[in-house]
């Protein structure tokens, strides 16, 4: 079922990463941005109750491009509120213009989650892994909260 989420303006993109899938998130990535433009990108990691690093960046054109073909190869692969279906303890959760995913939503057919393949789980931690690498790699300068 497709969640109740408003679309961005037009053209833009908010891609969130967080880990772990279930329980009080510790390591966050959010891009936002345009297509055919830089984008910005933040993480957020709560090194304990008290404590949360930032960090900030901006993400390259060419590099948002391979980003938003990435994720929307994730388009119609199933979701469930609350187990993990992909083994990869993260979720994923992305929102444009055109559609909004994520791999914690409410199925509309129960059945699909049996029905997941192993390449399908390959994909998604493929995915899930180049937006950790965008993170390592552009936002490295401190941030304010």
């Amino acid at each position: 079922m497709p969640r109740a989420v408003a679309a961005p303006p037009s053209n833009e993109f908010e891609i969130r990463l967080t880990k772990p899938f279930s329980g009080p998130p510790k390591h966050t990535i959010e891009v936002i941005g345009s297509p055919n433009r830089s984008a910005s990108i933040r993480t957020t990691t709560n090194t304990s109750p008290t404590q949360t690093t930032h960090k900030t960046g901006d993400v390259p054109a060419d590099d948002v491009q391979e980003l938003l073909r990435l994720v929307s190869e994730l388009r119609g692969f199933p979701s469930h509120p609350s187990k993990d279906i992909y083994e990869k303890d993260v979720k994923v959760d992305f929102n444009t213009f055109e559609i909004q995913w994520g791999n914690e939503e409410e199925e509309s057919s129960p059945d699909s989650v049996k029905e997941i393949a192993g390449e399908q789980k390959e994909d998604f931690g493929r995915i899930a892994e180049s937006i950790e690498a965008l993170a390592r790699t552009f936002a490295k300068k401190d941030a304010a909260v």
